[in-house]
């Protein structure tokens, strides 16, 4: 009967497939080592490379260095010119006839023309100079 349910076109009945497993073989392909010639190379341009960097990076920091020494300098230079500047002001301060005379009376200096005065009623001839003494 078992035909009757399948039809009456029979249908050939496939067997299951069955997994085929084929069996590979790995092929191991041994690489040939770097030649000595060779590594020296690369372990030579390797050496070239890091010197030339670090000759680059020494003169990145030494033009660093100069760069802070400079702005160091410049900093003192304007503070000295500062300094000169308040000294300039302190001398014409100072150089002022009147202010002069004031600081010359308080110490008990005499102008040089009282001097002159003093001294030609002596008999002595007088000089134009400027100089002050103790009296």
């Amino acid at each position: 009967m078992s035909a009757y349910i399948n039809g009456n076109l029979a249908i050939e009945q496939k067997p299951a497939k069955k997994a085929k497993v084929q069996e590979q073989k790995k092929v191991v392909v041994k690489r040939k080592s770097i030649p000595v010639q060779e590594k020296l190379l690369y372990l030579f341009t390797v050496i070239v490379c890091v010197l030339v960097a670090g000759a680059i990076i020494w003169r990145y920091a030494q033009i660093y260095e100069l760069n802070t020494r400079m702005q160091q300098i410049e900093s003192q230079i304007k503070a000295l010119q500062i300094e000169n500047n308040k000294l300039k002001l302190e001398i014409t301060k100072y150089q002022d006839p009147k202010k002069l005379l004031d600081q010359a009376k308080q110490l008990g200096l005499v102008p040089n023309e009282v001097l002159n005065q003093v001294t030609d009623k002596r008999g002595a001839a007088g000089g134009d100079s400027v100089a002050m003494k103790k009296e």
